[in-house]
């Protein structure tokens, strides 16, 4: 009696436990067992999605279109010419923006012909020189944050630069820069229409969930589908992926704003796009500008898996680099997506953080300073790019356009280092594998595919009710019949056997690292500064060296995946404990208790719920990590959802999967923020 008062939930739990091994002794395994398994009542629902799709677009309300190419008029259905026409708009702008930097016809050949091209070969627009962008990039980050910002940009464009990769980063950004804004201005529109509306806001929440757990592979089909394959194809795509997140925090800044301003608004007589545009959004404005910044990441993260339906540019040649294992390729590949993204990081967050000195009485030259600078680095930098063609009259221009894969490269180096590994702990790495597979992962593996659907209804729900109450209980037990009510739910036991194992290491390891780097400024600020680095890195990269050194297993899909999952871990660990009040550390001082008492009783108690959302995270990166890792080959969702890119009818089947994977991240989701909730609320720190 003492034990359940003082520890309910510990008990309660005991309990849980207790019913649910019974159950998966009681229950037997039989297909006509509905205990065991449900019926998979929805497996005509990737079917039905298919049929629906092609309804919309070969048959839904046919429309007379003019064709040039016959010159007469003939019957399209209206939806499939209203996505070709969002996709030759896409097109045509991605082209515009990648030929002022790299320079090109084919925007005049949108409006023109190659007829008219081959006539009037002075219509090529020529690419700005390397030299020039990067000089302009020294100059904005001069502008936004100082001599920092601006050393850094030159380093970061140098680099790209001098390694050959100029002209892939340069598509990659042309692609980014058309992406984000779009995403931006959609986040801005539906976050403004959910701070003025509840219901509307209630009927996001739940996209926003899915748009955010959902994999990446699974954008990818119905995308395909509606507006074809290439680089407007992957913009669109990465467009879905990218405007949750400013969705949220415009959503979110809107709301902090405080009453006061908003009253002093309307008695200053605001109407209600003075009240919005010219009072609201510019005191929210700092949490919108770090909705772009997140929308910028998220951009950059798509770009290799956009280049799975032909996206060109870095994550393209990063494909084909993992394809032939080419190790040091692909992480010079991967280090100028880092450094593009931790170049717009920094640059959209000092834009998020400047302020801007309204009253200042500055002369023309003062005002337009950084302008003129830019003029006369375009100048200087097409002087240059023009002698260049003197120097190098031989060979490639140099200070023009450095040639793809014509720079210095360390590729050699790297993959000396992955075959050196190899070499010497050949043994140890094979004996590992072993172990790992055969002792803990395939029993494992088993124990969860032994597992009835009634008892993991029963646990998950149970877990869902003791931690977070009835509600939340019965939204996982919603999220949860889906899977089970499909035809995938052995697959989906499979992808939650290894995100489960991949999040206890790594949620272990995060805790570790970030609690013994969390009680020193220095060690924190490293650790960050490494966690920005690794989750920057695109997730590809994980794969390459892991299959060199343990082949084609799941074991290569588990470390690739605790790499990546530690990340959130670690962060919001080092972010819970440095955030413990001052006052608190100073109580534990006077009482004596010595640092590891400290630690235990006081800064992990406090620190704890924000962990957990850390916790939280982690799983999502887990999950998003175990369906890349069907790449190499795992039967888990991820290797249907990677079969339905390339299957003409696999719209229906990846939007399913890519459901039943969210539902996952979801279920889990439930349970862990809302418990993180509650417990702030408890300790007052919400």
């Amino acid at each position: 009696m003492d034990l359940l008062t003082k520890h309910p939930k510990a008990v309660q739990f005991l309990v849980l436990l207790a019913v649910f091994f019974l159950l998966c002794l009681l229950i037997s395994p039989s297909d006509s067992n509905f205990l065991w398994r449900f019926p998979p009542l929805l497996k005509q629902l990737p079917f039905i999605i298919n049929d629906s799709v092609r309804y919309l677009m070969f048959d839904w309300m046919p429309v007379q279109v003019y064709d040039p190419i016959i010159d007469d008029f003939e019957e399209k259905p209206l939806f499939r010419e209203f996505t070709r026409s969002i996709s030759s708009i896409f097109l045509l702008v991605i082209n515009f923006v990648r030929e002022i930097f790299l320079g090109g016809v084919k925007t005049v050949v949108a409006f023109t012909d190659w007829d008219f091209i081959s006539e009037n070969p002075w219509l090529r627009w020529p690419a700005l020189p390397w030299t020039v962008i990067a000089g302009w990039a020294v100059i904005l980050g001069y502008k936004l944050q100082g001599k920092g910002l601006a050393i850094l940009a030159g380093i970061c464009t140098i680099y790209l630069a001098v390694f050959g990769q100029w002209k892939p980063s340069m598509e990659t950004l042309s692609f980014v820069l058309i992406a984000a804004p779009v995403s931006v201005l959609l986040g801005l529109i539906f976050g403004i229409w959910a701070f003025k509306s509840r219901v509307i806001e209630i009927a996001l929440n739940p996209l926003l969930n899915v748009a955010q757990t959902m994999p990446h592979y699974s954008y990818l089909v119905p995308v395909i589908v509606l507006f074809g394959v290439g680089d407007h194809a992957a913009a669109i795509a990465t467009i879905v992926f990218a405007s949750p997140p400013m969705v949220r925090l415009t959503l979110l800044g809107l709301k902090k704003v405080p009453a006061d301003i908003v009253d002093s608004g309307s008695m200053s007589g605001c109407n209600t796009f003075q009240m919005m545009f010219r009072v609201l959004i510019p005191t929210a404005r700092r949490d919108i500008l770090i909705g772009v910044n997140q929308v910028v990441m998220q951009c950059l993260a798509m770009t290799v898996i956009a280049s799975f339906i032909g996206a060109q540019g870095l994550g393209s040649n990063l494909m084909i680099a993992l394809n032939s294992l080419r190790v040091g390729t692909g992480i010079e590949i991967g280090l100028c997506i880092v450094l593009i993204a931790v170049l717009l990081d920094k640059m959209s967050l000092a834009w998020a953080n400047k302020q801007t000195d309204y009253f200042a009485d500055l002369t023309f030259f003062q005002r337009n300073r950084f302008a003129l600078i830019a003029l006369i680095v375009f100048v200087v930098g097409s002087i240059l790019a023009y002698i260049g063609s003197f120097i190098f009259r031989d060979s490639h221009n140099y200070l023009y356009i450095v040639p793809h894969n014509k720079g210095i490269t360390t590729a050699p180096f790297w993959q000396f280092t992955v075959d050196w590994i190899w070499d010497t702990f050949f043994y140890a790495l094979k004996a590992f594998n072993e172990f790992l597979i055969t002792k803990i992962l395939e029993p494992m593996k088993s124990m969860y595919l032994a597992m009835p659907v009634a008892a993991t209804f029963v646990l998950m729900m149970g877990a869902g009710y003791i931690l977070a109450g009835v509600r939340q209980a019965l939204i996982i037990g919603g999220f949860l019949l889906f899977i089970a009510l499909s035809e995938y739910w052995d697959r989906a036991l499979i992808t939650a056997y290894i995100a489960s194992f991949a999040v206890v290491v790594s949620a272990v390891f995060g805790i570790v690292v970030g609690s013994i780097c969390a009680q020193n400024n220095t060690a924190s600020k490293f650790i960050l500064l490494i966690c920005d680095f690794l989750q920057t890195f695109p997730s590809f990269i994980y794969l390459i060296p892991v299959i060199m050194l343990f082949g084609i297993t799941d074991t290569s899909v588990i470390i690739a995946t605790v790499v990546y999952a530690s990340v959130p871990a670690t962060r919001y660990t080092v972010e819970g404990l440095r955030s413990v009040p001052q006052v608190m550390h100073d109580a534990g001082s006077m009482l004596g208790v010595s640092r590891w008492q400290r630690w235990i009783s006081i800064e992990l108690p406090l620190a704890f719920p924000h962990i957990m959302l850390g916790i939280n995270q982690t799983v999502i990166f887990a999950l998003f990590m175990v369906i890349i890792g069907a790449f190499i080959g795992t039967t888990d969702l991820g290797q249907l959802i990677l079969k339905a890119i390339s299957d003409p009818q696999g719209t229906g089947i990846g939007l399913t999967l890519g459901l039943c994977v969210a539902f996952i991240g979801l279920a889990v989701d439930q349970i862990i923020r809302t418990w993180a909730d509650n417990r702030k609320k408890a300790l007052d720190l919400a």
